[in-house]
């Protein structure tokens, strides 16, 4: 299941961390006069870094869960709950009168569609036995379709008020809010996964499905508390991009989809199920923020840079598939 093992034991951290510590130095010495370490440098990866990360948690959880589970759909769920919420609170509640209380009913409905958009997946896939990989690739399109016949296809401004645009803008101690949202985040998952009876029978349902089975654990149950949080993990990044941009789109993070699997599997998360670790998942989302800083610095292009996620993505699966046949090769008893 999770290991227990010390960060200096744990082979897949350490690499991380090692990753994390070249790249850094890399940039430093690649830029000039260090602007890649710059304070202002520093806060703006870290008020990018939760969008994408908060996508790839949610990913994380659904490759756990086995049965091919990568949810394809958390984006376009992010960017509907956005656009929902854009066009309906400023008919309903007068930002300008109340600020507050636009934002809180404004992150209350965001969280309510990712729920529910996050549990009809799961209900799809456990009720009819599908493919996860295939349901959410099709409510994807229907989340993306939503979202875009609401707003005409174009972009829809929201009020700019203050405790909103404190989410995604503003600093406390130097350090991003929205960075803040995602350690909370990150905490309440490692919790979750580690520390209680809900993280023992996701691993393990993702490990053996028939011995999870035969331990009583409902298959349907899990898969729809999985997917439903995966819901609620989207419509957080959503609502982060809405309140930096101070409007939604359904168009919004096309490109994030490549980067959260590859985020998901570079933190050691196996794609089969079973096994993945937050503590991972984070250290890889912050490489690969990382990169991305460094990139923009050398001006390289968009178009470049995902060709190199996507070379990584490879790679990595690859050198995924490696380790679990090594790890086989290791349990497997020696014959006489």
């Amino acid at each position: 299941m999770t290991s227990r093992l010390s960060p200096f034991q744990d082979r897949q951290l350490s690499f991380l961390l090692a990753i994390n510590i070249v790249i850094v130095m890399a940039g430093y010495f690649l830029s000039s006069g260090g602007d890649f370490v710059s304070v202002f440098n520093l806060q703006s990866m870290a008020m990018q870094l939760p969008q994408m990360a908060l996508l790839a948690m949610a990913m994380m959880l659904s490759m756990i869960s086995g049965n091919g589970g990568i949810d394809l759909s958390g984006i376009a769920l992010a960017n509907l709950a956005g656009v929902i919420g854009a066009l309906l609170l400023p008919q309903w509640i007068d930002a300008e009168a109340a600020p507050w209380l636009f934002t809180a009913a404004f992150v209350g409905l965001m969280l309510s569609v990712g729920l529910l958009g996050g549990m009809l997946n799961g209900i799809i896939i456990a009720r009819f036995n599908l493919t996860p990989i295939l349901t959410t690739l099709g409510t994807q399109l229907v989340f993306t379709g939503i979202a875009t016949v609401l707003s005409n296809g174009s972009s829809v401004n929201l009020p700019y008020i203050e405790p909103l645009s404190a989410i995604g803008n503003d600093n406390f101690l130097g350090v991003p809010i929205a960075f803040y949202l995602f350690v909370a985040v990150v905490l309440f998952l490692g919790w979750l996964l580690r520390r209680t009876p809900f993280g023992l029978r996701l691993y393990m349902q993702g490990t053996n499905p028939k011995a999870a089975f035969y331990a009583g654990i409902s298959r349907n149950t899990m898969l729809i508390c999985t997917y439903t949080m995966c819901g609620l993990l989207a419509a957080c990044s959503g609502l982060i991009s809405a309140s930096q941009a101070a409007s939604a789109s359904a168009k919004y993070g096309d490109s994030y989809l490549l980067i959260a699997i590859l985020i998901a599997v570079m933190g050691g998360v196996n794609p089969a199920g079973g096994y993945g670790r937050v503590i991972c998942v984070f250290f890889a989302a912050t490489a690969l923020q990382l990169l991305s800083s460094m990139f923009n610095l050398l001006g390289l292009s968009e178009f470049a840079g995902n060709c190199i996620w996507g070379l990584l993505l490879l790679f990595f699966l690859a050198y995924s598939r490696q380790e679990l046949k090594l790890k086989i090769k290791r349990r497997e008893p020696v014959k006489a």
